[in-house]
């Protein structure tokens, strides 16, 4: 028996079939998309080799959200292309932790904005200008959080400045890695700063 805090180990079959173990019971995609909006950990394992096949299947919930008809897209196309180039890139290594601090940076603003708006929406006496200053509110917000993506993505564009001339004692090569990799330690802590002053603003 798996213990408390242990994730739910979800099976995937070769006929595509997801079966959940913990409470014995086939599901969808949709079911998925469900329990992490619940916050519930779980893993996706391939029911006959075992292997963690969790990421493939969290991608493949995005791709159907996007591809909802009904729904919205949230990803821009903007962004997704910018995303892309980054496949093969040097940048690559430290894109996903910057991703992942720059939604843990969201994800707080937005806990902020949902109580508020709460509050604000959850009073019987709400008038239409209380409403009118909620939504400037919003929008303020949602502008905040598209700037602080816009310009981590620039900061890691292929067209960023190029690394400082390489010193006289190295070789142009030698020299070349030294001021890349200090200059992507430098813009990964000022990331970093900025990040964290969002989070705490």
């Amino acid at each position: 028996m798996p213990a408390k805090d242990d994730p739910i180990v979800i099976k995937k079959y070769a006929n595509r079939r997801l079966y959940n173990t913990g409470t014995s019971t086939y599901v969808t995609l949709e079911d998925l998309a469900e329990m992490v909006k619940r916050d519930e950990d779980f893993v996706v394992q391939d029911a006959k080799s075992g292997e963690d096949i969790t990421h493939s299947v969290l991608t493949q919930i995005i791709f159907e959200l996007e591809n909802d008809r009904n729904g919205q897209n949230m990803l821009p196309v903007s962004f997704l292309r910018q995303l892309i180039s980054f496949y093969g890139d040097q940048m690559q290594m430290v894109v996903p932790s910057f991703l992942e601090q720059s939604m843990l940076a969201f994800s707080k603003e937005q806990e902020r904005l949902r109580e508020q708006m709460s509050k604000a929406f959850g009073t019987p006496s709400m008038d239409m200008m209380g409403m009118s200053a909620q939504m400037k509110m919003v929008e303020e917000q949602t502008r905040r959080n598209i700037e602080m993506f816009q310009n981590a993505m620039r900061m890691f564009s292929p067209t960023a400045p190029a690394a400082s001339p390489a010193r006289e004692s190295e070789t142009p090569s030698e020299g070349g890695r030294s001021d890349d990799l200090r200059e992507l330690r430098d813009q990964i802590a000022a990331m970093q700063r900025k990040i964290d002053s969002m989070g705490d603003g």
